[in-house]
């Protein structure tokens, strides 16, 4: 026996043993064919080897962790282009984990906490799906052009210590639901506005809320599980509002009228007739405002973390809170220090992990000049819809956390109080932006999914 470092990836095929029941011969022709032109071929080109072969399973071994994930990367796509033939009956659709660490060898086997830790790890991920460890994702996250999603650290069965855990995504994985394409459009005073299209299925329009960028929020692990999520039955239309992401930054006017005159202009320009409405925090207000504007385009309202008074409305504590944060945002927003932009990260998701905060530090900056981010703080401030809510004749869905600490439940609360008709749910947990790891999250997927089938 002999010890080593070594990349391990287990990966086995989601769905084969309903495959087998229901046609044995042809779910092992379909397998043996996958073998045989996919995953024997794959792994040679990146410098592996098959350890062993368990049923529709398999354990391999690379020198490089580079290599062993490129590997499971090209088995996703190429096994998501095979799929996508209609005539398919037995798709093959891999789960894989992959880790770096110490292994025992004995002869052509091996064995030791490493083997296991991916063995968990394919466990963990989805179908069509890739989750990697910490040790893993540090050697790859900058070499390897693919979409990395933090899941914290996580307790696998039979390892002592929690394992820090990462999903890929992305447009190196990207099956048809989850890739996006961007357009433009102009508002009617000239500003130049980005929207995106993904998905298929019936349209779902999203609002725009704070500090969107169409392409770095699809590939950060803040946003992408939440967007790709809506993609999957819905063609998903979302926009970056004037003032930042994609569209125009120097802009004349940055109002509440203005932005609702932006989403009437993308939704005119996706040729959308009727859909319904998702509008996440300031978004909800915009929403709202639209809704009532337009009845006979809005089916459905959901509003999630949303308010209809903004901050220098509803107290005075809130109103010189808002005025110092604008001070301060006008002049650190830019610098190196992400401390300005650590403090909206701290209220709308105390609970992140430091790579999701981290990355959503960056985010901000990236989205928006400092200028335009203190126009937003003080545009949102002065947000009034209270008049309208009673007006809201589409089907209304509200959803709030219980402990949110960037716009209050009792927020949320009065929105629904004073829409006729409309559903409450209150979420466990504190983040304002629902991040994947939030049981919360799959409660809002389940609640839309269910509202919107009415």
């Amino acid at each position: 026996m002999g010890r080593r470092l070594a990349a391990i990836m287990a990966a086995d095929i989601a769905g084969y043993s309903r495959m087998m029941s229901e046609d044995e011969t042809g779910a092992l022709t379909a397998l043996r064919r996958c073998r045989s032109e996919l995953v024997d071929p794959a792994i040679a080109r990146h410098q592996g080897r098959i350890v062993k072969l368990m049923g529709d399973g398999l354990l391999a071994e690379f020198s490089s962790v580079v290599e062993a994930v490129a590997c499971a990367a090209e088995f996703q796509r190429e096994t998501a282009a095979r799929n996508a033939g209609a005539a398919n009956k037995h798709p093959m659709i891999f789960r894989i984990g992959v880790h770096l660490g110490d292994i025992i060898a004995e002869g052509d086997d091996i064995y030791g906490d490493g083997v296991n830790i991916a063995a968990r790890l394919e466990g963990l991920a989805k179908p069509g799906g890739i989750c990697i460890s910490r040790q893993a994702y540090d050697q790859v996250q900058k070499k390897l052009a693919l979409g990395y999603s933090s899941l914290g650290p996580q307790k696998l069965k039979n390892i002592p210590e929690p394992v820090e855990v990462f999903a890929i995504s992305g447009d190196g994985l990207a099956t048809v639901n989850e890739r996006q394409e961007i357009r433009y459009c102009r508002a009617p005073d000239g500003v130049r506005l980005a929207y995106a299209i993904s998905g298929q299925g019936p349209p779902l329009v999203k609002a725009a809320n704070w500090l969107n960028h169409l392409e770095y929020d699809w590939d950060s692990p803040i946003w992408h599980h939440f967007l790709a999520s809506l993609s999957k039955d819905h063609t998903l239309i979302r926009y970056d509002a004037r003032g930042n992401g994609l569209s125009d930054w120097d802009v004349a006017e940055l109002s509440m009228e203005a932005w609702i005159s932006d989403l009437e202009t993308v939704v005119e320009a996706a040729g959308v007739k009727r859909f319904p409405l998702f509008g996440i925090s300031q978004g909800c207000a915009i929403s709202v405002a639209y809704a009532v504007r337009h009845p006979e385009r809005v089916s459905h309202l959901i509003l999630l973390g949303g308010f209809a008074l903004g901050a220098s409305k509803r107290t005075p504590q809130e109103a010189e809170k808002r005025n110092a944060l604008m001070t301060l945002t006008k002049l650190e927003w830019g610098a190196n220090s992400p401390t300005i932009r650590q403090l909206f990260t701290t209220a709308m998701m105390p609970e992140a992990t430091k790579e999701q905060a981290d990355s959503f530090n960056e985010l901000q900056r990236r989205t928006t000049s400092a200028e335009c981010a203190a126009r937003y703080l003080s545009t949102t401030a002065e947000f009034d819809v209270l008049e309208l809510l009673s007006k809201v004749a589409a089907p209304t869905l509200v959803m709030h956390a219980r402990g949110d600490a960037q716009v209050p439940m009792d927020a949320g609360r009065q929105l629904a109080a004073g829409i006729p008709g409309a559903k409450f749910v209150a979420l466990q947990g504190n983040n304002h932006i629902p991040l994947e790891q939030d049981p919360a999250t799959q409660r809002i997927f389940e609640e839309t999914r269910l509202f919107l089938a009415r």
